[in-house]
């Protein structure tokens, strides 16, 4: 347990308030906050919570859509000490009771459309000890802005001090998605995310300042909220979106409106937003850093985004476990011409500062340059185990080393390659196979917009892959027989799926991501098979 004193995180927004003051701070719509009135109203906040009763270590839930308070409501657990637990706004009641009880939380920020989430984490959290709601309060709830506003005329001229931390005091619990079973609760720490805001200043935006601005196309509660640490840190606003909705013709237009600079999203979400007509239809010329993780992204959507935008792509990989902070691939390092040695086909780029990476076998040694193993790594950006969970800590950490259960390989240059997570291999008549790789190859079929391989058990090979394939549009006579015949040659045989499914869409995550889970339970609900490969 590191106990040396560090910086308290909510000073990134203090320094920056005083440093910019009137520059805009926070842009939705219309109405615009500059730093010192957000500092101001973070501050009044907390001395509100103080008044409650609320302590250094205490958990604060918050439900909310992107907006003012849920932006603010990070910097109020931050400066208090206490613990922002936020939750994904899509998640269900009972979800959100989950994460309410299990996170210990004694104070919930809820947005008004979210009464019944309030309700089912009252039922389910005994320790829950005030509701703050964003909108008109109901008997036993405060309201925010009233609160605000209260303390806001008893703020002394000085700013009272932010609560005393240590290396390894907990600001943040970053809930996994919960791929199997329950998610699991990830202790971000004070002096961890100190260099997690270092390292992507360096590594994904480098050079921004107050003149540049952000834009947030996700919830603030997992990776977008990241982003925007390290956009505070340097006085670039944030610009959020006016609904919930993404919509790529009112993206591009505050693109150019704002003159936005640099986002994070994921790859799905960059595919939909450069194949939009409202792409060439506005200036763009601004950003420089568009910044996509979650999973790789497919060549062919890669090289049409690098056509559209130019080389403004930054690539990372990284689990919320390590707040992003294992591998980056800069926009030097990506190119749309295949012939060109920058383009790092398939990479997901190099060690991020002051991070090492290492591809492990099973008794944990280093396998051979090029070979498949475990990706791992470790540095100042690895997590501080989950909360509550001792046992999911030690497997995380075991050896040393956080293990993401991604399997990949590195090449002499140290350039790293995911060839999939752990659990997606299947072995098909005694050999790996890796989805990723086979669905990179159905990809480059110009008929397909999306495709996801998955195994299931085969009585002749052991297991053998079902692809789920979505046409695009103009590609209705595309059949499985021209879909195989595009694979002869690109992809050894022992790697085809044996069956492929048309569908028009493929279900994805809060985040955009594609969820192979709930492809798997599709395709058994459909009948089109029996029983899956189990993750």
């Amino acid at each position: 347990m590191n106990t040396a004193p560090v910086m308290n995180l909510g000073r990134l927004l203090s320094h920056t308030a005083r440093l910019y003051p009137g520059h805009a701070s926070l842009i939705q719509g219309d109405r615009q906050w500059t730093w010192q009135e957000i500092d101001r109203r973070v501050d009044a906040m907390v001395s509100a919570l103080r008044q409650l009763g609320l302590k250094k270590g205490d958990r604060i839930l918050a439900q909310s859509r992107n907006n003012l308070q849920m932006f603010e409501s990070c910097w109020v657990a931050f400066r208090l000490g206490c613990v922002w637990v936020p939750t994904n706004f899509r998640l269900t009641p009972p979800e959100v009771a989950y994460l309410g009880a299990s996170s210990g939380a004694v104070a919930m920020i809820v947005e008004a459309v979210f009464a019944a989430h309030a309700d089912a984490v009252r039922a389910a959290s005994p320790q829950l000890r005030h509701v703050i709601r964003i909108g008109e309060p109901r008997a036993g709830e405060y309201s925010y802005e009233s609160l605000v506003q209260q303390h806001l005329g008893q703020l002394p001229v000085e700013r009272p001090a932010d609560v005393a931390v240590g290396y390894d005091d907990p600001l943040w619990l970053f809930y996994t998605s919960g791929t199997t079973g329950k998610p699991k609760a990830a202790v971000l720490t004070h002096g961890q995310m100190a260099f997690v805001v270092a390292n992507h200043l360096a590594d994904l935006i480098p050079g921004t300042r107050e003149q540049d601005r952000s834009i947030a196309v996700a919830p603030l509660s997992h990776g977008a909220g990241i982003h925007a640490l390290m956009n505070v840190a340097r006085g670039a606003a944030t610009v959020l979106l006016p609904g919930e909705k993404l919509e790529p013709e009112e993206f591009w237009q505050l693109v150019e409106r704002h003159r936005v600079s640099n986002l994070f999203t994921v790859p799905t979400i960059v595919k939909m937003l450069v194949e939009h007509p409202a792409v060439d239809r506005h200036d763009h010329s601004s950003l420089r850093y568009l910044v996509y993780a979650g999973a790789p992204m497919y060549r062919a959507d890669q090289k049409l985004a690098l056509r559209k935008l130019g080389k403004v792509l930054v690539q990372y990989f990284g689990l919320g476990e390590v707040t992003g902070c294992i591998t980056v691939l800069p926009p030097e390092m990506h190119s749309a011409d295949d012939s060109d040695p920058d383009a790092n086909i398939g990479s997901c780029g190099r060690p991020r500062t002051g991070m090492e990476v290492a591809i492990l076998d099973a008794k944990l040694q280093p396998v051979k340059t090029g070979e498949v193993g475990e990706i791992c790594c470790r540095g100042p950006a690895v997590f501080n185990g989950y909360h509550d969970n001792p046992e999911a800590t030690e497997k995380a950490l075991r050896g040393g080393w956080f293990h993401t259960g991604d399997l990949g390989r590195m090449d002499e240059r140290g350039l790293l390659y995911i060839t999939g997570r752990e659990s997606d291999m299947y072995i098909s008549g005694g050999s790996n196979v890796y989805p990723r790789e086979v669905e990179e190859v159905l990809l480059t079929h110009p008929g397909v917009a999306e495709a996801v391989v998955i195994g299931v058990p085969d009585e002749k090979w052991g297991e053998s892959g079902v692809a789920v394939v979505v046409r695009r549009e103009g590609a209705a006579a595309m059949d499985e027989a021209a879909l195989l015949a595009h694979l002869e040659g690109r992809c050894a045989r022992y790697r085809w799926p044996r069956q492929v499914f048309f569908w028009d869409a493929l279900p994805k995550s809060g985040y955009g991501k594609v969820t192979k889970n709930d492809i798997r339970r599709l395709l058994i609900e459909r009948g089109e098979v029996k029983e899956l490969v189990q993750c």
